[in-house]
């Protein structure tokens, strides 16, 4: 594709923006501190069915579901006296059919507390029916949450899905049992292991004062990929901890998609930003900001969509920051960490990169910036201490050390 081409494209995105917004009919308005209004706590960034890859596991979204329970436990940056959940079959290819969702306070493994379970709804009925390309929320459930708690979630699927809709680096563990478990507190009857979530993308809360959700918007450094797996220690979920910390009531949504590119599609890590910006940011309740760290993917060597230039890539980053400004929200732009030393690693890709850093750093276009590279690069490598092992994913260390450089009162 030609730079005129590209640029064409992020123009249609932003139309196409515009009109998905005006289609979703939602409401992402700063929110006060008010009890009665609708906060999402937790997200994860929907994908189309992709294989399986050997050096992260097994995911069961090329085949899908057809008689089972599946299982998801997710951990709350906020809370409240009641819940709903957001399920979407937005890359479905066929109705998807719920034949019932619980949710309980997680306990060990795919286990529920006793006694915590609560049934689902869906304009007033157990079951549902989800058309292919759409979202749907539940209907508010009475629930008393608190921020780092974890719930389960338990989907029944009693009709062959398809491929499944899902989010593939969810640096946790899902579970799956044949037939209906339901309202089984146990986990004895899951045996099936995966690490993604199926379906499940939003989790929200009222009830309690709020004063606006932060997105952290990106690519795999913000799924988190290279972090333990199971100990939450993305730069989001260190992010929510701090505000809690601090005593703000500030809950943080990971939008987050591994391989994810500003400028370009993936057949495997899904749409572009400037055309999920919409679904995974805007159309969310409660958001007050969002933190872009993005890019990282287009600047790759393996990028089979060809060489881009800084121009563009700004130019996609302006796009993202107006969208996010015409729903009043306020925009932190990251600093793209390095890839030295790694497979993705070329000259012009190191040059360009220092380039985009740059104009995020001085420009004035976004509302904030904290500076990522600064904080984990070594010229044009992550430094050791922070380093997964592949020289582009951050560990444990790397992700609250990010964290920790974002002002709070910028958010």
């Amino acid at each position: 594709m030609t730079g005129i081409a590209k640029l064409r494209r992020h123009r249609r995105s932003v139309v196409i923006a515009a009109a998905l917004l005006a289609a979703l009919g939602t409401t992402a308005a700063p929110a006060q501190a008010d009890q009665g209004r609708w906060a999402a706590v937790w997200g994860a960034a929907a994908q189309p069915a992709v294989p399986t890859a050997d050096w992260y596991g097994v995911n069961w979204s090329e085949q899908g579901f057809t008689d089972d329970s599946v299982r998801q436990v997710v951990r709350l940056t906020g809370g409240g006296t009641r819940i709903r959940i957001r399920l979407s079959n937005i890359y479905g290819t066929k109705p998807l059919h719920i034949a019932g969702a619980m949710v309980g306070y997680a306990g060990i493994g795919a286990a529920v507390e006793a006694g915590s379970l609560r049934t689902l709804r869906f304009g007033g009925t157990d079951a549902t029916v989800v058309p292919p390309g759409r979202e749907i929320v539940s209907d508010a459930t009475p629930f008393r949450t608190s921020t780092g708690d974890r719930v389960a979630v338990t989907l029944r699927l009693d009709a062959p899905t398809g491929p499944a809709t899902f989010h593939h680096f969810a640096m946790t563990t899902s579970y799956r049992a044949p037939g209906d478990h339901l309202d089984d507190t146990g986990a004895t009857a899951f045996t099936q292991h995966s690490d993604s979530w199926y379906y499940l993308t939003g989790v929200e809360t009222s009830g309690r004062a709020h004063r606006g959700t932060v997105v952290a918007f990106g690519d795999s450094l913000t799924d988190g990929v290279g972090s333990t797996k199971g100990a939450d220690a993305r730069y989001p979920d260190r992010l929510a901890e701090r505000l809690e910390a601090a005593g703000l009531p500030r809950s943080v949504v990971n939008a987050g998609i591994g391989g994810n590119r500003v400028l370009t599609d993936s057949p495997i890590y899904g749409e572009h930003a400037l055309t999920r910006f919409s679904r995974d940011v805007l159309a969310r309740p409660g958001v007050r900001s969002v933190i872009i760290l993005d890019g990282v993917n287009d600047l790759a060597a393996w990028n089979e969509t060809g060489p881009v230039t800084c121009a563009q890539i700004i130019d996609g980053h302006r796009t993202l920051i107006r969208l996010a400004h015409a729903r009043g929200l306020r925009v932190i732009g990251a600093t793209i960490t390095p890839m030295g030393a790694s497979a993705a690693y070329s000259p012009d890709g190191e040059r360009i990169r220092q380039q985009v850093n740059h104009w995020i750093r001085t420009s004035g276009e976004y509302d904030a910036v904290v500076d990522f590279d600064r904080i984990v690069a070594n010229s044009d490598r992550i430094r050791a201490a922070y380093d997964s092992g592949d020289h582009i994913h951050l560990n444990d260390a790397g992700y609250r050390a990010v964290a920790d450089a974002v002002d709070l009162d910028a958010l």
